[in-house]
Formats: structure tokens, C-alpha cells, sequence
């Protein structure tokens, strides 16, 4: 065998290859238990929030953070007190888009000096294109208000597209148990939600993996694409990477890193049915048939 055929088998095996050598975490990590705490704890931290936003605020950003946000009052000050421990070389500016929020989001946000905007049309598409079309950032990190994050995780999703080949990035996500439900078995979970985006990347459809909460891409590109506008029966996350992946040719990036791994609500698996009938709808779209 030649050493370009070598190579050639390499570079396919380690396509095809599930990676075993991604780290989760078992128990919650503990940057991650300082922001999950009740709002009336967190606002009692409200100035110190400000404070670290004022500096890594900037006018001039590199990156804009945008955070679409509707009834959020319980988890907002959870999301931008994490983001204000973010540790990065980068000019910052973070952007919540309250989308006719009817509880306390608006002055929660308000009072951890983070900018705020108001969408009046409902629905996520409006908030996340509103607060695309303010961002003055190159780079769009896109982010939930039900979402905790790790101090790395600005430079871990945005480097990867200082590379002109790679067109959007996402990341992983881990779950804050609720109601009862054991650390480990999310735990569990979390490794069939990886094989299933390894599966959908070789198999299938890889656009799938990208989620709103933890993702980025280059401003000019997004707006050049229509921005998050989607078909009906689409998701405007996974559709915007379609859109840019077909215009410029390029590819999408997973980071796997745990110093990336974004912490949430289990609002998403309950909308696949809950845990137990989550994890069987994912092992069943990769059975045969």
C-alpha cells in the first residue's frame, strides 16, 4: 500500500470511527453549580454580574453573544452570570433579545448591564435574525437563556472558524437533572446523544446537530444567507448551517471538548417524550430498517 492510500484509509477510518475519547462529566462541575442557583440568590450577586459584563463588554466586538429570551426570569441571571466568568483574550459584547417576555426577564437583564432588545414579533427565528441584525461582531455565538457556560467556551466555539474552510460550529451540551431524575443516567444519555451525532454526521444528516444554544458562524455570512429564515418543518439553527454550508462550500465543525460542554434545562428532552423514550428515538433512527 502506497503512503497516499495509506493516508487516504487513515483520514476514512477516523471519519467513519466513533470517537470514545469524548469526556463528560458524571456530576455537575463546579463553575457549573456557582450559576445554578435561584434568581433571588443571583441577584443578590447583581453588581459583581455587572461588573464583569462592563469589562468584557466592548463597542467594538469581535464576538457578539446573542441570547433570544422569552419568560425567562427563572434561568436568565443563571445564563449571563456564567457568561460573565467567561475567560477570553477577545472584545465581547452580549446581546438578550426579549421576545415579549410577560415576567421579570426584561429587568433581570437589565440589571446585569447586558444589552437588551425587544422583538414584538413571537417566535425564535424573529428574536435570533433581531438580534443578528444588531450584532457588530464578526463572529455569531448563539446561545440559550436556559443554559449554563463554562468559562472556555467563547474561544473553544470560535476558533475553530478563524480557519476559512470551516462555515458553523457546534458544540456539546450536558443536562442539570430536575424533578429527581439522577446525574448519572443523564449521564448515560448524553453518550447516545453523541453517538447519534456521529451517526447523523456519517450517515445521515450532520446540519441536525446544530442546536441554537451552542453554536457560531461568521456575521457576514449569516446575513448574506437570509439569516435564520427557515421552510416550515425546519429549525432555523440546523437550516442556517444548510444555507451556509450549500453557498460557501464550506464545513461544519464539532467541538467535543468538555471545557466546551454547555449545561441546560431538560426542556428538549421532554419534547422528544421524555428521558426514557428520548434515548429509544435516537438508537432507533440509526437500526436498520
Amino acid at each position: 500500500m502506497s503512503s497516499i492510500e495509506k493516508n487516504n484509509y487513515t483520514a476514512s477510518f477516523h471519519y467513519l470511527a466513533f470517537d470514545f475519547r469524548i469526556m463528560r462529566h458524571i456530576n455537575i462541575p463546579s463553575y457549573i453549580i456557582k450559576h445554578n442557583q435561584p434568581k433571588e440568590i443571583l441577584t443578590g450577586r447583581a453588581d459583581s454580574i455587572r461588573n464583569k459584563i462592563r469589562d468584557l463588554n466592548s463597542v467594538t466586538p469581535d464576538i457578539s453573544i446573542v441570547i433570544p429570551a422569552y419568560n425567562e426570569a427563572e434561568n436568565i441571571l443563571k445564563t449571563l452570570s456564567s457568561l460573565a466568568d467567561s475567560v477570553t483574550t477577545k472584545k465581547v459584547e452580549i446581546i438578550v433579545v426579549n421576545n415579549n417576555s410577560q415576567d421579570e426577564t426584561a429587568k433581570l437583564i437589565q440589571l446585569t448591564g447586558a444589552t437588551c432588545i425587544l422583538e414584538s414579533k413571537q417566535g425564535i427565528t424573529h428574536a435570533r435574525n433581531a438580534g443578528l441584525s444588531v450584532a457588530k461582531g464578526k463572529y455569531i455565538l448563539n446561545a440559550d437563556a436556559d443554559t449554563i457556560y463554562p468559562p472556555d467556551w467563547i474561544d473553544c466555539m470560535v476558533s475553530p472558524l478563524y480557519k476559512s474552510e470551516i462555515g458553523m460550529v457546534y458544540g456539546n451540551f450536558s443536562f442539570i437533572p430536575t424533578e429527581g431524575t439522577p446525574r448519572p443516567i443523564f449521564f448515560v444519555y448524553e453518550y447516545v446523544s453523541d453517538f447519534s451525532k456521529w451517526a447523523n454526521k456519517v450517515f445521515r444528516e450532520e446540519a441536525v446537530n446544530i442546536y441554537g444554544f451552542n453554536s457560531a458562524f461568521r456575521r457576514e455570512e449569516g446575513l448574506q444567507v437570509d439569516s435564520f429564515n427557515h421552510p416550515v418543518g425546519t429549525n432555523e439553527d440546523g437550516w442556517l448551517g444548510v444555507k451556509l454550508r450549500n453557498k460557501f462550500h464550506k464545513k461544519f465543525y464539532y467541538v467535543s471538548t468538555s471545557d466546551a460542554t454547555v449545561w441546560t434545562t431538560d426542556r428538549r428532552i421532554q419534547i422528544d417524550g421524555g428521558l426514557f423514550k428520548g434515548t429509544f428515538k435516537r438508537l432507533k433512527r440509526h437500526l436498520p430498517v
